[in-house]
């Protein structure tokens, strides 16, 4: 992974710029040497009926390497995001899912099952779950702690 070969992914939208959407990119740009394209664009929906709108994620899918998938978007369009998530599934692209962010809520049994992997919201572990589903790439990094004995 380098700056000229930069992971490319997806995150599941409804065209707007959730909270737990921003989140996403929150976390990625705290992540030392870690390089991303956002594949997703939620601030151009297109005219027109529900057919463009999916073909429109279609085209942003196509080209990513993973998918985050945020289960709050099911709280507002279920069908929105499973759609996206089986899409995702049929062009062969992985799918992290992200737990609920500030609840203990169960993510739907539905969403669960597109997933490859479900992950906590840090910025760590959501960085080497991208790496290890777009690329098979296995971090293999230890917590370290320094203490200082007197």
């Amino acid at each position: 992974m380098s700056q000229a070969n930069p992971f490319r992914v997806f995150v599941t939208h409804a065209w707007d710029n959730s909270d737990d959407y921003l989140r996403v990119f929150e976390y990625l740009e705290s992540a030392n040497n870690f390089f991303y394209k956002n594949c997703s664009t939620p601030d151009h929906m297109p005219a027109g009926d529900k057919d463009a709108l999916r073909e429109s994620l279609r085209q942003q899918i196509a080209p990513a390497e993973v998918i985050i998938a945020l289960p709050s978007l099911a709280e507002a369009n279920r069908d929105l995001l499973q759609f996206q998530m089986i899409f995702a599934q049929a062009a062969h692209k992985p799918v992290v899912l992200m737990k609920n962010f500030g609840s203990s809520a169960a993510v739907p049994k539905a969403i669960t099952e597109l997933a490859h992997e479900m992950v906590e919201w840090d910025a760590r572990t959501l960085v080497d779950s991208i790496k290890r589903q777009a690329r098979h790439e296995e971090t293999n990094r230890w917590e370290t702690i320094e203490f200082k004995l007197d």
